[in-house]
């Protein structure tokens, strides 16, 4: 197989790279997103303004003997804790994205980092329904009055939060940054909780109802079950290199087909958020040469890796 790289037009056909073009051979596996500098300096922000509420709130717990601003505190620690784990997901896959041991780079390691993050969220969706079904069955007594201006307090950080880790544009699926999602929906899941606590909390403070608060958490524990199982199975697609653009694989064949040629393998995987990898193998009675293959590829987005093995038929 001759490995072509879209960057330079060059094809390489020594089995080994020479230490002249070392420095280009890791260029092309830089497959790092095209908003990851803005995506991990945000998500450090982020990280920094929940670990000072949840500062703020430890210590107002024990200075005020307050269980309600000791428990907001150790849920703030949640979201600290997947925050750290995207924060640190942005700085090693750009510290380590000249490393040659990363076959194709670490525009893969956000994906895992979100795969980690949607199954925290899952535990949280599990835990939040089961807090709420005990609280159904057996109602406990709820300080409404100093509740309100918790829960609203806390809902404004997250609003914040939710704002500063906001995409900066629309994407497809295949661009998206999968870590910066996580991150996102994990934040949105509570801010929609934490309206939905709002609502249930002034419902049983004006008429009395026990039962709104708890009803109010099993509804958003399934709204946030629902974002966890979608994030787990996109980024769990991702890292088992399942197809991501079938749009994609059906152009490919398409360009590559055009004079009669035959696509007899054709594997499309994503390296990163924006970048694909395509292997192809191709037969032809009369095989072009392989810079040929690769000008009718020519202006595919996304498309930031290309082998192509040509066989005559």
């Amino acid at each position: 197989m001759i490995p072509i790289d879209p960057t330079s037009g060059a094809a390489d056909t020594s089995p080994q790279v020479a230490p002249a073009r070392m420095d280009a051979f890791r260029a092309d596996r830089v497959y790092l997103g095209a908003d990851h500098a803005r995506n991990e300096r945000r998500t450090w922000i982020v990280t920094a303004i929940c670990a000072a509420t949840l500062a703020a709130q430890l210590i107002g717990g024990l200075a005020f003997k307050s269980m309600a601003l000791t428990a907001a505190g150790l849920h703030m620690a949640a979201h600290v804790a997947v925050l750290l784990v995207a924060a640190f997901a942005y700085r090693v896959a750009r510290q380590r994205k000249d490393d040659p041991r990363y076959a194709f780079g670490t525009g893969k390691i956000g994906f895992l980092a979100g795969f980690a993050n949607a199954v925290v969220l899952a535990a949280t969706a599990f835990l939040i329904a089961l807090e709420s079904i005990e609280r159904l069955i057996e109602p406990a007594a709820v300080d409404y009055d100093s509740a309100l201006p918790l829960a609203a307090a806390g809902l404004a950080v997250t609003i914040v939060c939710v704002w500063l880790l906001k995409p900066a544009r629309a994407a497809h699926d295949g661009d998206a940054d999968l870590n910066l999602s996580a991150a996102h929906l994990h934040l949105s899941a509570d801010a929609l909780v934490g309206v939905l606590t709002l609502a249930g909390l002034a419902a049983g403070r004006s008429f009395g109802w026990s039962w709104t608060d708890p009803a109010a958490g099993l509804v958003g524990a399934a709204l946030v079950a629902q974002f966890a199982w979608s994030l787990l199975r996109r980024t769990g697609g991702v890292l088992l290199d399942m197809n991501p653009s079938p749009a994609l694989v059906a152009e490919i064949r398409a360009r590559l087909q055009a004079q009669g040629e035959r696509v007899v393998d054709l594997h499309l995987w994503r390296l990163g958020p924006g970048h694909h990898a395509a292997i192809v193998v191709l037969e032809a009675a009369q095989p072009q040469d392989v810079q040929a293959y690769r000008a009718r590829l020519a202006g595919l987005a996304g498309l930031s890796h290309l082998t192509i093995e040509v066989r005559r038929a």
